[in-house]
C-alpha cells in the first residue's frame, strides 16, 4: 500500500472515494470538495487493469485528493473470488464471465477498510444510476459498514458524459479525453467496452475496441492446443507447467485472443430493467469455464451435475446483482465447494480462428467407465438387463397413454 500525506483545510467530513482514475471518479473529487466541503482520499485497487498507477496517483493528487492508497489485489481477486468462479462455471445469462461484478465487491471492501481505518464519515464511488454497479457497491458498503454514507456524484449529479467532461475541462483536470471513445473496464478475468457506436446493436465492434482478441479471419491457420490441469476444481498447471492462477490466467488471455477467441457480444439484462447490448473480451475466462464444466462431465454423477446447473444460475445472478455477502452466497459456495473434491484432472482444448474446442480429458477418478460405454465385444454390461429396466422405466407413460385411450373409446361408443 503507497500513500503519501498533505495537509488539508478545515473541512466538515472525511471522504474515501474508490478510484479508477476515469472520467467519473476524476471529476467525483472536486464535486465532493464543493458539495459537501469534504476532505476526499482516494482508493484505487488492482485487480489485474495494467493502468499506469502512478499516474493514477498523480491525477489524483492533481484533482484535490489529500491522501492516496494503492492497494495490490490481484492475489486475492484470483484466490477469492475468481476461483469461486470458476467452480461455478459462472456465466450471467449463459455469456457474461461476470469479471466487472466479481471485481465490485472487493474494490468496495477494500474502499471501506480504508475509510474504517481513516476515521472517514462516507465511501463514495463514481457509478451511475442506470447501471449495475451502484448495486455492487452500495451493497456491499452497507453490509460491511451500515455506519458509513454512502456517496455518488455522479447519480446524484445526473450528468451526461458529455456535461462531464465539459466540467473537467473548466476544472483543468489532468485527464486524457482523447484516449478512447469507448468507456472500458478491465481486470484479470475480463475487459467490459461500452459506448460511442456500440450503443447501436447493429454495429459490429471495431477492432481497435480489443486489447487480446485478434480478428478470427487474421489468426493462425494452424490450430493451437491448450492443457489445463486442475486439482479439485481449480486450475493449477498450464501445458504441463504449474502455475499461480494469476500468472495462468494471463497466459491464457494472450493464447486464446491470438486465436481471435475471447469475444462476447450480446443484450444484457441489467437490474434495474434496461437491456443494454454489452461487449466484453475475456479469453481467459471463456476457456477456463469450457474446460472445467467438461471436466465435471466425467467426475460429477448426473443427479448432481442437474442440480448444480441450477445453483450455477443463482449465483451468477447474486454476483451480478450484487449479493456477494449475502447468506444464500455462502450457502451455494459451500454445496459448489462440496462437489468439487473429484474434480481432479486434465481437459485439452483445441483453438483455433475465433473457437474453442474441448478435444479430450482425462480424470484422476472418472466415473466414465469404457468397458460399460463401449460396443465392442467384451463390454461388462449386461444388455439383457436392460428389458426390464425399459419396460420399469416407461410404465408410467405407458399406463397414462392406456387410460386416455379409454376415454376417448367411450366417448366414441357414445
Amino acid at each position: 500500500m503507497v500513500f503519501r500525506r498533505t495537509q488539508p483545510p478545515s473541512l466538515e467530513m472525511k471522504v474515501v472515494l474508490a478510484y479508477s482514475g476515469g472520467l467519473d471518479t476524476t471529476v467525483s473529487i472536486p464535486w465532493l470538495m464543493e458539495r459537501y466541503g469534504a476532505e476526499v482520499i482516494t482508493v484505487t485497487v488492482d485487480v489485474g487493469q495494467e493502468e499506469d498507477f502512478k499516474e493514477i496517483e498523480e491525477r489524483a493528487y492533481s484533482a484535490g485528493a489529500s491522501k492516496h492508497f494503492f492497494i495490490d489485489a490481484k492475489r486475492e481477486f484470483g484466490e477469492d473470488y475468481i476461483k469461486p468462479c470458476i467452480m461455478a462455471n459462472g456465466l450471467y445469462e449463459d455469456e457474461y464471465p461476470l469479471g466487472t461484478a466479481l471485481a465490485r465487491p472487493l474494490i468496495a471492501t477494500k474502499a471501506v477498510e480504508v475509510a474504517l481505518r481513516e476515521g472517514c464519515d462516507a465511501v463514495a464511488h463514481g457509478c451511475t444510476g442506470k447501471g449495475n454497479d451502484q448495486l455492487r457497491f452500495d451493497t456491499t458498503i452497507a453490509v460491511l459498514a451500515p455506519e458509513l454514507r454512502i456517496i455518488a456524484p455522479i447519480r446524484e449529479w445526473n450528468l451526461s458524459r458529455d456535461e462531464e467532461i465539459e466540467y473537467a475541462r473548466r476544472k483543468n483536470l489532468r485527464l486524457d479525453l482523447k484516449k478512447s471513445r469507448f468507456s472500458v473496464d478491465e481486470n484479470l478475468w475480463s475487459r467490459s467496452i461500452e459506448a460511442a457506436e456500440l450503443e447501436d446493436p447493429w454495429i459490429s465492434p471495431p477492432a481497435e475496441a480489443f486489447k487480446y482478441v485478434v480478428d478470427s479471419r487474421r489468426a493462425p491457420d494452424r490450430p493451437e492446443t491448450v492443457e489445463i490441469e486442475f486439482e479439485s476444481g481449480v486450475p493449477v498447471a498450464l501445458n504441463g507447467a504449474a502455475m499461480q492462477l494469476v500468472e495462468l490466467i494471463k497466459e491464457l488471455n494472450v493464447v486464446g485472443g491470438r486465436s481471435g477467441f475471447g469475444v462476447i457480444d450480446h443484450i444484457e439484462d441489467r437490474a434495474v430493467g434496461i437491456k443494454s447490448r454489452e461487449v466484453y473480451e475475456s479469453p481467459a475466462a471463456l476457456i477456463l469455464i469450457k474446460a472445467h464444466k467438461d471436466l465435471e462431465k466425467i467426475t460429477l454423477n448426473g443427479k448432481t451435475l442437474a442440480f448444480k446447473s441450477l445453483v450455477e444460475k443463482k449465483w451468477a445472478e447474486l454476483v451480478y446483482y450484487g449479493f456477494w455477502y449475502d447468506p444464500l452466497m455462502q450457502a451455494l459456495n459451500a454445496f459448489i465447494t462440496a462437489t468439487q473434491k473429484n474434480v481432479t484432472g486434465r481437459v485439452r482444448v483445441e483453438l483455433y480462428k475465433g473457437s474453442a474446442r474441448v478435444v479430450g480429458r482425462a480424470a484422476e477418478n472418472p466415473l466414465y467407465s469404457r468397458e460399460l460405454a463401449t460396443y465392442a465385444a467384451g463390454s461388462a454390461f449386461q444388455q439383457r438387463a436392460g428389458e426390464g429396466f425399459s419396460k420399469i422405466w416407461g410404465l408410467e407413460t405407458v399406463l397414462s397413454a392406456s387410460a386416455w385411450r379409454r376415454i376417448r373409446d367411450r366417448r366414441l361408443e357414445s
